[in-house]
């Protein structure tokens, strides 16, 4: 969509708060959302992908006045949505995942390590994710590979990985960036991995994924922070499940 919208790159580098944890763009988007889902028009499964409820597929357009009045109207005492973004409060239990306090701390947290612990929470990430055989190898004058692994599909294919990772608290990793990653990587893997905990610049996902190129996959520090949710690494949840069957979403699917 931003894309199509031309938006500079200069836009999406504009960081929100005082910390810069997240961009204002990311920030924005995430209340839009969070108030959509509760005027109707929007829904999220557990693994954060948001989709048009289907009964309202048919509308192009609302009045974003209409969606506040509906959402403050209708929210209970203890839920404080709010429309103005500078009032928006992370600490409010409704407000959306990519703004809550304890994402903050985490990234905080992650950047307050030292660089090798960096690498080896890496690769307990990824020994948890399926990897094995992974290694961390750090040296220098290779390239930033930072280690490697094999990741097996199915119990039949093997993909031999790469991976380099880099603990930015503001700096985007560049085009350029993933030029040289790449170019450390062939004819030695199958696939390279990136991770960071700040963000990609819309050039270096392009960059990464370009035809005829040795694919990269990109992790940034958000799908990093939802990743160490989803594994339970360094974190206590208490979850409270209550299951309600949506009769209507399975009539309009």
């Amino acid at each position: 969509m931003f894309e199509l919208l031309k938006f500079p790159q200069e836009i999406f580098d504009i960081p929100h708060g005082k910390n810069g944890s997240s961009s204002e763009v990311a920030y924005r988007l995430a209340w839009t959302r969070t108030y959509l889902k509760s005027f109707g028009l929007l829904e999220n499964s557990s693994r954060g992908v948001w989709a048009i409820v289907a009964e309202k597929s048919g509308i192009t357009k609302v009045n974003p006045k209409d969606v506040v009045t509906y959402v403050r109207g209708n929210a209970k005492p203890k839920e404080k949505l709010i429309p103005i973004a500078e009032e928006l409060d992370p600490n409010d239990i409704d407000a959306p995942e990519e703004v809550q306090d304890w994402r903050i701390i985490l990234k905080e947290t992650i950047l307050s390590i030292s660089p090798d612990a960096f690498e080896r929470l890496v690769k307990r990430i990824l020994r948890e994710s399926g990897f094995y055989q992974v290694e961390v190898t750090g040296k220098s004058g290779d390239g930033g590979i930072d280690g490697k692994g094999i990741f097996r599909i199915a119990g039949f294919i093997s993909f031999n990985v790469l991976f380099q990772c880099k603990r930015y608290k503001e700096n985007s990793i560049t085009s350029s960036d993933i030029r040289d990653f790449r170019g450390a990587l062939q004819g030695r893997a199958d696939k390279g991995l990136f991770i960071t905990t700040s963000n990609f610049t819309r050039d270096a996902a392009k960059e990464a994924s370009r035809d005829g190129a040795p694919p990269i996959d990109l992790i940034d520090g958000e799908a990093l922070i939802e990743k160490l949710r989803e594994l339970k690494l360094g974190l206590k949840i208490e979850v409270i499940e209550k299951v309600e069957v949506n009769r209507e979403w399975y009539k309009n699917i």
